[in-house]
């Protein structure tokens, strides 16, 4: 039986971390968004990740699409000497709803800017 090929964001996803580090080689700065905490129906598992480049650009993925505006827009406002945030999204929150989480449960995410050369 074949396997179904990789989709982009599986490919993106297992690749995060080297597209972060080329992208600091070619001088952008850079920002990385990790799931470090689930509880119920989360939509991605602890250690999910999404790099974001200065110019909005990213890859990967934190909750499969419904909070990534967000977390991108967060991400960006730490690239110009913010401090590492720890970001809590759930069904029960205002924000969560706004922004697509509506999947029954909840993640935390940490957002901090990559700092030195690659």
């Amino acid at each position: 039986m074949n396997e179904p090929p990789e989709t982009i964001s599986e490919m993106d996803h297992d690749k995060v971390l080297e597209q972060a580090s080329n992208w600091l080689k070619d001088g952008h700065k850079v920002a990385l968004a990790t799931v470090i905490e689930t509880w119920g129906s989360a939509p991605r598992p602890v250690g999910s990740q999404l790099a974001i480049r200065d110019d909005a650009t990213f890859t990967g993925s934190v909750s499969g699409g419904c909070i990534e505006g967000d977390v991108v827009t967060r991400a960006l406002d730490k690239l110009d000497g913010g401090a590492a945030e720890v970001v809590e999204y759930g069904v029960s929150d205002a924000k969560a709803w706004e922004v697509g989480l509506a999947c029954g449960g909840r993640i935390r995410i940490m957002i901090e800017p990559v700092e030195g050369n690659a």
